[in-house]
């Protein structure tokens, strides 16, 4: 008897811009019901340590042989950062886009940047969008693009904006251990945050239940002050936390300093409403305290 050829797989996700979130994402889905792809910046065979194929994608010319790759994707994943001039990937690639008989998710990482600065209060997906600087501005506008794309040609686009995203590789761990750590001090600011497990959960469970033109908040339960991230990591490793420093004598770069022009408190009710969402890290202690586990040695 012949062996027979095994069944394509029903799903196939497409990342522009296959980075660390993408990568996490493609961790929960490994498995012969998923084929996946992706696009980074340069020519690649395959992703490192991954064996997901990459595509080179730049933004600036369309992505070679785009009818092919794209003919079948069931769900997208955007995470290519847009310009002035808009999103790259829906410039080059609108008309393709929506032709495909069978896309069933699009979903676009954006950020909470876009909410700009609250003074601390929180804010939700219903809050008005502030942006203070053109990056968040720029994304702010692929959201509405992304939105109306999907509306136009009934297609589910989902919006994730995205809290600073930590985990394995990206972490305070990390940064006390290579001495690139700081505990910079402005009083009353907060950042959110998340774990990319957590995000890649999120994304996950809107695959599993599209609900196209719903913008969904991603982040933990407990936004809090970088210095304090940073002291708490220093007391896991059992090292002396760096000095504090005053925000006015970091000397920072203009676009450190566009963070912390930015302060807020996000909310993260709707993704464990209407996704069903149990973060498995809910505060940047629970997620530190795992990842101290999983330090490389040496």
């Amino acid at each position: 008897m012949q062996n027979q050829k095994a069944p394509c797989p029903k799903n196939h996700l497409f990342g522009f811009g296959f980075g660390y979130s993408a990568r996490a994402l493609a961790a929960q889905l490994a498995g012969t019901a998923w084929r996946i792809q992706g696009t980074m910046r340069k020519a690649t065979t395959t992703g490192e340590k991954t064996g997901i194929p990459l595509l080179p994608f730049d933004g600036d010319m369309p992505l070679a042989n785009a009818n092919h790759h794209l003919a079948d994707v069931t769900h997208l994943l955007l995470s290519v950062p847009p310009d002035a001039t808009g999103d790259p990937v829906l410039r080059h690639h609108e008309k393709i886009l929506r032709a495909i008989p069978g896309l069933r998710w699009i979903g676009y990482l954006s950020t909470t940047g876009v909410y700009g600065n609250h003074d601390g209060g929180w804010v939700d997906e219903e809050t008005q969008l502030q942006p203070t600087t053109p990056r968040s501005e720029w994304r702010a506008n692929a959201e509405t693009a992304w939105l109306a794309f999907g509306a136009a040609h009934a297609l589910p686009v989902h919006i994730f904006r995205l809290a600073g995203i930590y985990g394995p590789g990206r972490n305070a761990l990390e940064a006390l251990r290579e001495g690139r750590a700081r505990r910079i001090c402005k009083p009353g600011q907060v950042f959110s945050r998340i774990h990319v497990a957590d995000l890649a959960e999120t994304l996950r469970r809107s695959m599993d239940a599209p609900k196209g033109g719903r913008i969904y908040n991603v982040c933990d339960d407990r936004p809090a002050p970088p210095q304090d991230v940073i002291a708490f990591a220093a007391t896991l490793l059992g090292v002396t936390p760096p000095p504090e420093i005053a925000f006015e004598d970091a000397n920072l770069s203009e676009m450190a300093q566009s963070f912390y022009a930015d302060n807020k408190r996000v909310a993260n009710a709707r993704i464990k409403q209407e996704l069903g969402v149990t973060l498995r890290y809910p505060d940047y202690e629970a997620g530190l305290k795992v990842l101290l586990a999983t330090l490389p040695t040496g």
